[in-house]
């Protein structure tokens, strides 16, 4: 169980869809749990995180500063003294047992209840790993898993792994080696903590990395399957690069992406050469599931 320090503060802003990713970025930056959730009602996104009172304060300044450069708009910072044992107790009652797919299970350690049977039941701290606001680009992602694995891709890399929930699902299905990447050391140790607690801390290879332009990450390839949950935006500045190292008949599963965004994330990577395969919608969430063409004497076919 995580152990907070006494006092908690949730801090929050709502923000415009187009700012979105710019202010959940920014909290990130200072709060170890953030979540976004959608007012369907005004169209506007309230992104709220989780952090003790008076750290990162520094940093929480800079990152809205630079944020509210970006999209052009300032809204206020609202902060909420938030109890530790009361933010446990309302993340755990947010986070009940999932099941995934026909193959997945994702449940917390606060689950006493036997795990489902007939599944690959992944667990994890909810306290550490989960807030996010993705569960649905998550439940893309394992669903795509599922329909690429007859595929048994060999190179495997997670790419902005956080909890490393997607890598630990990979290894356990496929039984492979999976590198999980991520630029926040401290997802990198708690990828690695939950890879152990699930029985695939020899399988998982947490490490920190700034994307594809770490040495380690291009190194590692070429890839047969990337899983990419990040956003929109990052998605597309990267589409050249996972074209790059996306081996000859490679999957990539892109998430992180809202419905409204998904037109403009595929259309980056097709001018890439990078066909779609599978749109997986989870609610206010969409996964793209894409492939890279197979060249077969000098010819490019594309990948089945």
């Amino acid at each position: 169980m995580a152990n907070h320090p006494i006092p908690l503060e949730t801090v929050s802003v709502t923000v415009p869809e187009h700012a979105l990713e710019a202010f959940e970025a920014a909290l990130s930056n200072a709060c170890q749990t953030v979540g976004f959730f959608l007012d369907e009602a005004t169209g506007t996104w309230r992104v709220e995180g989780v952090k003790p009172v008076g750290v990162h304060e520094s940093e929480l300044a800079a990152s809205l500063t630079l944020a509210a450069t970006v999209t052009g708009i300032a809204p206020e910072l609202r902060r909420e003294a938030t109890e530790a044992d009361g933010w446990l107790v309302r993340t755990y009652e947010a986070f009940p047992e999932q099941l995934i797919g026909r193959r997945f299970a994702v449940r917390g350690t606060h689950e006493a209840d036997p795990a489902a049977p007939n599944r690959i039941t992944l667990t994890l701290d909810a306290g550490l790993a989960f807030g996010s606001g993705e569960h649905g680009s998550t439940r893309g992602c394992l669903v795509a898993l599922e329909t690429v694995a007859r595929r048994r891709p060999r190179r495997i890399l997670d790419l902005g792994t956080g909890s490393g929930i997607l890598a630990m699902a990979a290894a356990r299905l496929l039984n492979r080696t999976v590198l999980a990447t991520d630029i926040d050391p401290w997802s990198v140790r708690v990828a690695g903590d939950n890879a152990r607690m699930n029985g695939v801390g020899h399988r998982v290879r947490p490490v920190l990395a700034d994307g594809w332009q770490d040495p380690v990450v291009r190194r590692g390839g070429p890839y047969d399957l990337v899983f990419a949950n990040i956003l929109a935006r990052p998605l597309c500045l990267m589409a050249k690069d996972l074209a790059r190292h996306l081996a000859p008949g490679g999957t990539a599963i892109l998430a992180g992406l809202l419905a409204s965004q998904a037109r403009w994330v595929l259309s980056a990577h097709r001018r890439q050469g990078l066909r779609l395969e599978r749109m997986l919608p989870q609610g206010n969430w969409t996964t793209l599931v894409v492939q890279k063409g197979v060249v077969q004497k000098g010819v490019v076919q594309k990948g089945a």
